[in-house]
């Protein structure tokens, strides 16, 4: 009964500050691996008069578990909540002040915290910094600490808080590029199901109609006249292969994809991870257009390749590269990853089942530390039309 109800407790809230990092696909430590910047608690008294003596020791043992109660407070609450783990923080050190100099990180700390309680602009932020900072100085220098000892507060706390604001709102934005993206991809793969669904309904509820019909009129006409029976079946055998042909035509119409839409597809995918992506297509597919065989082989490439890039290659920069060598069609993907032995997947292998079909080749070459280049090379006349062949 009480484990369930403290893992609860411990859980982060659904907006706060640890689930956001999470949802961005970043490690739990991520943001706790600033807790090391505590360690001034230990550092201010090798500068202070009385040092590493008793009362240092009992205060740290006293103060520091509550800090870090706080801190984790930060990390773990609600956004609305945060503000009071903050403040939390800043209370801790202006209690400790006359007694404790190293309570002077729980003030920063807590102002640079106080970022994540959802502030409606950046001013109002700032202008909570500075009023934290001026009781600080009031407290302080009524206490007896010297200007040399306070200066330095208002400019960290100003310049970290600051910092790591803006870093919060670009993360936000870059959240919110990603859900839109995610969105268009959704809504553009709900279009081309429905496409499909129209293209489909209207290519065979038609010819099973008559299908069915004219296979009731065979089944009637049977008994009293063979010869009419024998013709309707012999139409009902036509309109099916017919609807064959068709509906093959149809779908290699589904399963082709454009180099253009590819290309595009990769500029996106790749640059909302973070990699940067350039591509160049030579003139001389404008003046030779590819057959769709070939245009649809490669452009299957190209997307196997860059979501490997995206997903294994840790690269910061790819390029692709389009071109017309004598009666090839030739495409270049590279990045600049990690690199090294390539296990052969799925992916790999039905990418180069899908080149060697068209009698083509692929060649992979990837050097750790150096990165990964990829080379297809398609005959333009080596695509085999696979209704054809499919009907022998």
């Amino acid at each position: 009964m009480h484990r369930p109800t403290l893992l609860r407790r411990f859980s982060p809230a659904p907006d706060s500050r640890l689930a956001a990092s999470r949802r961005h696909g970043r490690p739990p430590w991520a943001d706790a691996i600033h807790l090391l910047w505590s360690v001034w608690v230990f550092i201010v008294p090798m500068f202070s008069p009385h040092g590493y003596d008793l009362r240092w020791a009992l205060l740290t043992a006293l103060s520091y578990p509550v800090f870090v109660a706080l801190f984790a407070g930060t990390l773990l609450a609600p956004e609305a909540r945060v503000r009071w783990y903050a403040a939390g923080m800043v209370a801790l050190c202006l209690a400790l002040l006359p007694w404790y100099p190293s309570g002077l990180s729980y003030f920063v700390f807590g102002c640079v915290m106080l970022g994540a309680a959802g502030w409606r602009s950046v001013w109002a932020y700032l202008g909570a910094l500075l009023l934290l900072n001026a009781l600080l100085l009031l407290v302080a220098r009524g206490i007896g600490y010297p200007w040399s000892a306070l200066a330095w507060m208002p400019v960290t706390t100003l310049v970290i808080g600051l910092i790591v604001q803006v870093e919060r709102q670009v993360e936000e934005k870059d959240a919110a590029l990603r859900l839109s993206h995610d969105e268009v991809r959704r809504l553009a793969a709900l279009a081309e199901r429905e496409r499909i669904g129209r293209d489909l309904h209207d290519l065979l509820g038609h010819t099973l109609s008559m299908v069915a019909l004219k296979s009731d009129l065979a089944g009637r006409l049977l008994a009293r006249d063979p010869e009419a029976a024998r013709h309707e079946i012999a139409e009902v055998s036509r309109v099916a292969r017919d609807a064959l042909s068709q509906v093959r035509g149809a779908v290699s119409g589904i399963r082709a994809a454009g180099l253009a839409g590819e290309l595009a597809s990769a500029r996106l995918l790749l640059e909302t991870s973070g990699v940067a992506f350039d591509y160049r297509i030579d003139e001389g597919f404008a003046r030779r257009p590819l057959p769709a065989g070939v245009e649809s082989a490669l452009a299957l490439t190209l997307r196997e390749a860059a979501t490997n890039v995206q997903r294994h290659a840790g690269a910061r920069r790819a390029e692709a590269a389009l071109d017309v060598e004598g009666e090839e069609a030739v495409l270049r993907i590279a990045d600049d990853g990690h690199g090294g032995a390539i296990v052969p997947g799925n992916g790999l292998s039905g990418m180069r089942e899908r080149i060697e079909a068209l009698r083509g080749s692929l060649r992979i070459e990837s050097e750790r530390g150096r990165g990964t280049r990829l080379q297809a090379r398609v005959p333009l006349g080596g695509a085999r039309d696979p209704n054809r062949e499919g009907r022998r």
